[in-house]
């Protein structure tokens, strides 16, 4: 399975289910309100297509009608979650409750989703609610959250000599080197030819300077790869491992599902992915005869004023679409996996719930010193001014596509090298906030 964050997306690589039409109805229904009485059949679509084949889903379904015995849910799992739910979004078939996709701009929220509640008034049980509040009214609630950074096998780095995780890029580059030339395992596996896994690096934009507003600044700069900043020491510490020979050899045949494998087996010694990542890892090395303790993880390597930080954030957040016409039941849905299925224990992810604790799969970040940074929300009206310029500007900070060519220049695969591009990329970046204005 793959799966995408930050903020929350995911994809899984499994056949779809068959697509069926949503609950429908008008939105406007009087005697159908979220507090109404919990009954009907609750469409779930979702990206957790591993969690349908593996029958988790079908477990947490039966608790919950046991629950509730006039309410029951089915479920659809979508591979291509982004790119379905775009189209699928135009129409009313988009299920009672799904993850709302990323390509839904806040001021568009109350087009497609269910109010649910006002976001201070739940900010008092509830974490990850910025990105999908607009306006004061909140219209998701993340299924779970996760910290960014790099996993890595404890086993590997045993083997090379290393004793104590990297607290700088210049530390886990001479650690990368150190496991080349003491390990047969590839020292930062980049996963470029799925594309997806190198979007997984943005997610720690804010660790390394330990700003929360790191991302809303990226509005305000013309320069953003330039250095001092998060995403200028993201990119460049991809661009150094890469032209040092320091990932797999030849990018363009890596393959997501087999380096889980490679992994477990110590194969792979790093690779940059939310600690959602932890418990497949841990999976595929128990399934090969390999410790769970094989899994490590860290933060991305930097200090801010001798702290390090690592980001924290949600996953998909779960909306009720506007048209359903169980929208009591799809609610109860909701709180049933967020309070009572066990979802986050049983995935290693950090509740939603400010009550829960930190999962135990996190203790080494914690154990470490590191401090657990939760990003500011954009400013009133600003909302979707980020992904405006990052459009305009045909930069794909949450896809794969520019840094691939990162890698490529790296590797001596296209024509720059790392301060021609990031020159390319700051000149397009400040037309765009000029246009976007």
């Amino acid at each position: 399975m793959a799966k995408k964050l930050i903020a929350g997306a995911a994809f899984t690589v499994v056949a779809a289910l068959a697509l069926t039409g949503c609950s429908g109805g008008a939105a406007d229904d009087a005697n159908n309100k979220i507090d109404g009485d919990v009954k009907g059949e609750v469409k779930f679509v979702t990206w957790r297509t591993d969690l349908i084949q593996d029958g988790t889903f079908d477990k947490y379904a039966e608790e919950f009608h046991a629950k509730y015995p006039d309410a029951t849910v089915t479920f659809e799992g979508i591979t291509d979650y982004e790119g379905e739910l775009r189209t699928r979004l135009s129409t009313e078939n988009y299920g009672d409750v799904l993850g709302i996709p990323n390509s839904v701009q806040p001021d568009q929220f109350a087009d497609y989703f269910e109010p649910l509640g006002q976001t201070s008034d739940l900010a008092s049980t509830y974490r990850f609610l910025a990105p999908k509040s607009y306006d004061g009214t909140q219209y998701g609630l993340a299924l779970g959250g996760n910290a960014n950074g790099l996993v890595y096998n404890t086993s590997v780095f045993k083997e090379a000599g290393i004793t104590e995780l990297p607290k700088s890029e210049d530390e886990f580059l001479a650690d990368l080197k150190q496991i080349a030339a003491k390990t047969d395992a590839t020292p930062l596996y980049t996963n470029y030819k799925d594309g997806w896994p190198l979007s997984q690096w943005t997610g720690d934009v804010g660790a390394i300077t330990g700003n929360p507003d790191a991302l809303n600044e990226m509005t305000t700069q013309d320069a953003p790869w330039t250095e001092g900043t998060d995403i200028y020491a993201i990119d460049s510490l991809i661009f150094d491992a890469t032209s040092a020979g320091l990932i797999e050899a030849d990018p363009l045949t890596s393959n997501w599902e087999q380096s889980k494998v490679d992994f477990a087996a110590g194969k792979i010694a790093t690779m940059a992915l939310g600690s959602w990542a932890i418990s497949q890892l841990q999976a595929a090395a128990t399934d090969n005869g390999e410790s769970a303790d094989t899994v490590g993880y860290m933060t991305f390597p930097a200090s801010a004023d001798g702290t390090q930080y690592a980001v924290v954030g949600g996953d998909y957040n779960l909306g009720i679409n506007i048209h359903s016409k169980v929208k009591a039941a799809a609610k109860a849905w909701i709180d049933f996996l967020l309070e009572d299925s066990g979802f986050t224990s049983d995935q290693g992810m950090v509740s939603a719930l400010l009550a829960d604790p930190l999962p135990d799969n996190l203790a080494g970040l914690t154990d470490n010193g590191v401090q657990l940074l939760e990003l500011n929300a954009a400013p009133a009206g600003e909302e979707s001014l980020l992904t405006n310029i990052a459009d305009k500007a045909q930069i794909d900070l949450y896809g794969n596509i520019y840094r691939q060519k990162l890698v490529d220049i790296a590797r001596g695969a296209a024509s720059g090298d790392k301060q021609s591009y990031f020159d390319e990329l700051n000149a397009a970046w400040a037309d765009a906030r000029a246009s976007v204005g």
